[in-house]
């Protein structure tokens, strides 16, 4: 009977995913400053001085939460080309962002309140990273316009739109919620609401949601 081993870098990928999980939903429930790292270890239910360990600092890790929530949302787009079907990879998108609004809406509350106060932590990332990445997928979608695959629209606030219109419901599930008279959100809702909006954003680019 062999006993089964671990590598220490899936050991340590599987704590760092243990602490960023804690360190959500503390953060969510109080914010950065109103969070400890005792809180989160205590979530986590590992000893403080482990969080230290891979984290440092609250800030770090704070910033590594971020950086992994984003890193989630836009990897979908991560290898598009000139030469994919726009329909094919917009329809995508939108249907994975309405998706981790369902399932992870408290890493879209968190990015949401770090956003509204400025974006102390993020500013550089924001400025430099997400500027260049941002920019790298609008000069796609550029040479998909440039090839008439879809109808001239602005890249970069199409980009925009697909980030705030999936992301409102995690941030104000409570609005929504309340006003459609539920208690949470079904898998019919999140289907519903992924073709309202595929067929609104891609229509308006000149183009045909694609089958999902």
């Amino acid at each position: 009977m062999t006993t089964q081993k671990y590598k220490p870098g899936k050991i340590r990928e599987r704590n760092e995913e243990n602490i960023l999980a804690a360190a959500e939903r503390e953060f969510v429930r109080n914010g950065f400053k109103g969070t400890s790292m005792q809180a989160i270890a205590d979530r986590a239910e590992v000893p403080k001085a482990n969080v230290h360990y891979y984290f440092k600092s609250k800030a770090n890790l704070y910033k590594a939460l971020l950086s992994h929530i984003m890193q989630s949302w836009n990897e979908v787009l991560e290898d598009i080309s000139p030469a994919d079907d726009p329909a094919e990879v917009l329809s995508r998108f939108i249907a994975v962002k309405v998706q981790q609004s369902y399932l992870n809406p408290n890493g879209s509350k968190i990015f949401a309140m770090e956003i509204i106060q400025g974006a102390p932590h993020l500013k550089e990332h924001l400025s430099q990273e997400m500027r260049h990445w941002v920019k790298d997928k609008s000069a796609v979608i550029q040479s998909w316009i440039d090839q008439g695959k879809l109808r001239p629209v602005d890249p970069m606030h199409l980009i925009f739109m697909i980030w705030s219109t999936t992301q409102h419901y995690a941030d104000f599930e409570t609005q929504v919620l309340e006003v459609s008279n539920k208690r949470q959100y079904e898998l019919e809702d999140i289907e519903r609401i992924t073709h309202f909006l595929q067929d609104m954003i891609l229509t308006g680019c000149g183009l045909k949601p694609s089958p999902q």
